[in-house]
């Protein structure tokens, strides 16, 4: 749910690992929902639409409410919502009061927050990728375009990852 700069990542280490998963996006805008489909993703669709199945996880990585509740919808029973988002903005934090037991918690489905990493996780995962060879996809701007990525991001003008090059010695 969501398809941010590490959700790429993501998709190709899942791929690596476990090539027979299927995968499910849900995007905001159509160049990331066929961004997830050139990466071998099996559905890409909007968080209002329904995927072709029902899943057993869900990855939530949006810094907004709203996706909590189509998440929990499209879980199969004792399926499990994951958030991780550091952290989430209030503006429509009232959507958690359409959360209801029959339709999203009902048949033992849950909700968790893995949030906190550590340091060793961080060098478990980069280990990881190293093994599995894994590349992101790097949209990189000079310090002195740092407006022009913030920009960017913010009209949903997103491939892979941006990054900011400090200094170019």
């Amino acid at each position: 749910m969501g398809f941010g700069a590490s959700a790429h990542i993501v998709v190709k280490t899942i791929k690596a690992l476990f090539p027979d998963t299927k995968i499910y996006v849900f995007a905001r805008n159509k160049n990331e929902q066929q961004f997830a489909l050139e990466l071998g993703c099996h559905w890409a669709g909007d968080i209002e639409t329904n995927p072709p199945e029902l899943m057993n996880a869900i990855i939530d990585t949006t810094p907004v409410w709203n996706p909590i509740i189509y998440s929990m919808e499209k879980l199969k029973p004792a399926g499990r919502l994951v958030i991780n988002a550091i952290r989430k903005e209030n503006i429509d934090i009232q959507s958690l009061t359409k959360l209801d037991y029959k339709n999203h918690l009902w048949m033992e489905k849950e909700i968790k927050s893995v949030a906190n990493i550590t340091k060793s996780d961080i060098i478990e995962f980069f280990e990881l990728l190293e093994k599995i060879k894994i590349k992101p996809e790097l949209q990189t701007y000079k310090f002195e375009e740092a407006n022009k990525a913030i920009k960017e991001i913010k009209n949903q003008k997103i491939r892979g990852a941006k990054v900011l090059i400090i200094n170019n010695d």
